[in-house]
């Protein structure tokens, strides 16, 4: 059986924090802002990955309310992720993502990001995709408020 999921996830941006997408820091003068380090591309692999197998949201798992999660990196939330999809029956098919902010530009870091991403999932960097387009100067992504970024995931059962 093959199974796909759909993942998203928003952040605004924020004084005096890292910037880290895709489990890579990112030189910028603002961060993301969040309970975790933020890592808004992470985020909607890890909500691809969990609907794809019908195990909830990453709400569900790393509650914001729960102190464990303050600060922690997105690359071990995402590790945690794919052992659950492993455990439940899934094999990564391949992942497509795409980050959405006007600055800075993304791509330089995209093979960093997919190296890491492979690494803490224990796939190929080939099968994951990541994109990166800004909102041509509008909402909230045009202004620089914050960041946007899409995720789908394909599963096949073991």
């Amino acid at each position: 059986m093959t199974r796909i999921g759909f993942g998203y996830d928003a952040h605004r941006f924020a004084a005096g924090r890292k910037l880290m997408l895709g489990g890579v820091e990112i030189p910028h003068t603002h961060g993301l802002l969040g309970h975790s380090d933020a890592d808004v591309l992470l985020h909607a692999v890890c909500d691809a990955l969990l609907g794809a197998a019908a195990l909830g949201d990453i709400g569900r798992h790393f509650p914001d309310t729960d102190p464990r999660y303050k600060g922690i990196s997105s690359l071990t939330l995402l590790s945690h992720v794919g052992r659950l999809v492993q455990a439940n029956g899934y094999t990564i098919g391949n992942i497509d993502s795409t980050i959405v902010m006007e600055h800075p530009k993304v791509n330089p870091h995209v093979e960093a990001m997919r190296r890491a991403i492979g690494e803490a999932l224990t796939i190929p960097p080939e099968v994951i995709s990541i994109k990166a387009t800004t909102n041509e100067g509008m909402g909230f992504v045009g202004t620089g408020e914050g960041a946007v970024a899409y995720a789908v995931a394909l599963l096949h059962t073991i």
